[in-house]
């Protein structure tokens, strides 16, 4: 799933509910994938420490420092 950021952002700031956003993406590209499946299960548990390991595993396999990417992403915002 590539979502550019540039598109999400104008979706934000006209009212869209980000987390609503973030879950139809989730909902539409995990039909297929058990991995989507399992975090949007996650997500909709409210079940955020899990996320967050995931997050960080992803980020880890990419060789990206999770804490550098989280900051740099609510800086968008």
């Amino acid at each position: 799933m590539n979502i550019d950021p540039r598109q999400i952002i104008p979706m934000i700031k006209n009212g869209i509910n980000p987390q609503q956003l973030v879950m139809g993406f989730l909902q539409q590209s995990g039909n297929n994938n058990p991995i989507l499946q399992n975090v949007t299960q996650l997500a909709q548990n409210n079940n955020i420490s899990a996320l967050e390991m995931v997050a960080r595993n992803v980020a880890s396999q990419k060789g990206l420092d999770f804490n550098q990417a989280l900051s740099d992403f609510k800086k968008m915002f």
